[in-house]
């Protein structure tokens, strides 16, 4: 049974940082994709950040490019999302998932094979 979980989540002040993590058991990540989405209360659950197999190439959302980096250790079948200067508009439940299509990025949520249960994320004003 293939199982992600999230780990890191947290209460943070506006300008803080958190390192979310998330590790598979039953399967190796060092062949997909691997994305964090996140989802807001009454909100659509929406793309953040991710790496392709080998980490050669990552993508993200507009809103967070410059303050997120996605990254992984293929070694310790994790992958982790550094989160720096943290806005109360990142206020969110953040899943990681996996694609087994592991070449390419992709934002669409159906395009995931597995998902963790999520990590709560709160920045306070």
């Amino acid at each position: 049974q293939v199982q992600l979980v999230e780990s890191g989540g947290g209460l943070v002040q506006a300008g803080g940082s958190l390192r979310l993590s998330c590790t598979a058991s039953g399967r190796t990540l060092s062949t997909d994709a691997v994305s964090w989405f996140r989802q807001a209360p009454g909100k659509e659950r929406e793309f953040v950040a991710g790496i392709i197999y080998s980490g050669s190439d990552t993508k993200y959302t507009d809103s967070v490019k410059g303050r997120f980096a996605i990254s992984r250790d293929n070694g310790k079948n994790t992958v982790y999302l550094q989160m720096n200067n943290l806005k109360p508009e990142d206020t969110a439940i953040y899943y990681c998932a996996a694609d087994r299509l592991g070449t390419i990025v992709r934002t669409r949520a159906p395009a995931y094979d597995y998902w963790g249960q999520g990590t709560q994320v709160t920045v306070s004003s």
